[in-house]
């Protein structure tokens, strides 16, 4: 067994695989997020959530948020590999930059009558979700907030009639008043 602070305890605790969230500044042009998503399959990275959105309409830039986890020495390597990609203007890595806000929007549709259609309904008050489509037999939830919030809810769904989930994937930004 390794003691604690030996090379083999350290290399082991390097290994640990951490998710991270970065946000990367592209211009808007076609064929950027090609390039970027072909980094990561490329190189057998996973991504665990995207979104892209053009963000600054007359510089034509858009903010691409990808959350992706593995050791810290692939998570920067990572960044490094997006850094030298032509069309990227900036990357940053959100989680270490510390706590940033992070929120996801997920529409959840159930179907089910009486006890389960009230139980439903009662169970989207509890977590702050919004009805945006209802009929005597099905509803569409919207909910916003922490993923982990949102997989509580469908979770919870499940037993009601979960019949189909669509979700955003995660946006994020730093805490501060400091620009990405």
């Amino acid at each position: 067994m390794a003691q604690p602070g030996s090379a083999y305890s350290l290399e082991k605790r390097e290994e640990k695989s951490e998710s991270h969230t970065l946000t990367v500044l592209v211009d808007n042009e076609p064929g950027v997020l090609a390039r970027v998503i072909g980094l990561f399959s490329g190189r057998g990275y996973n991504i665990d959530s995207l979104t892209v959105s053009e963000t600054e309409h007359e510089a034509h830039l858009s903010r691409i948020t990808i959350v992706t986890s593995g050791p810290p020495m692939v998570i920067e390597q990572i960044q490094h590999q997006l850094e030298r990609l032509v069309p990227i203007h900036s990357v940053t890595d959100l989680t270490v930059l510390g706590n940033p806000l992070e929120r996801e929007l997920a529409m959840i549709k159930v179907a089910g009558k009486g006890a389960k259609h009230a139980a439903a309904k009662k169970l989207a008050e509890a977590f702050e979700a919004h009805i945006i489509d209802e009929s005597a037999e099905h509803f569409v939830f919207e909910i916003t907030g922490e993923q982990s919030r949102i997989e509580q809810f469908i979770a919870k769904l499940q037993p009601l009639g979960l019949v189909e989930v669509a979700r955003t994937g995660l946006a994020a930004i730093s805490r501060g008043a400091e620009r990405m």
